[in-house]
């Protein structure tokens, strides 16, 4: 997956980064790639991923459907803002 959902970098260089493959594809990856992370890393896996999502990491209907399908907030709730970048 790394090749496909990090394109402008070596398979290599983009497993350096392992979190950010995982919250490429949990962001653009298609049904059968999440399907497929999902079931090789496990929901604990995904949820740190979004715990430490940086900003632009997760478009705005990403991000409320991972947290409405890893119960990071119930569905009657809105899902806790995007991350923003602070520039101090």
């Amino acid at each position: 997956m790394a090749a496909k959902y990090i394109w402008w970098k070596t398979p290599d260089e983009a497993m350096r980064y392992p979190r950010r493959v995982i919250t490429q594809v949990m962001n653009i990856g298609d049904y059968g790639d999440v399907q497929d992370l999902a079931h090789a890393l496990g929901n604990e896996a995904l949820k740190d991923a979004m715990c430490g999502a940086e900003a632009g990491e997760f478009s705005e209907k990403s991000w409320v459907y991972w947290h409405l399908r890893l119960g990071l907030c119930p569905p009657q709730e809105a899902s806790p803002p995007l991350p923003v970048r602070r520039v101090q």
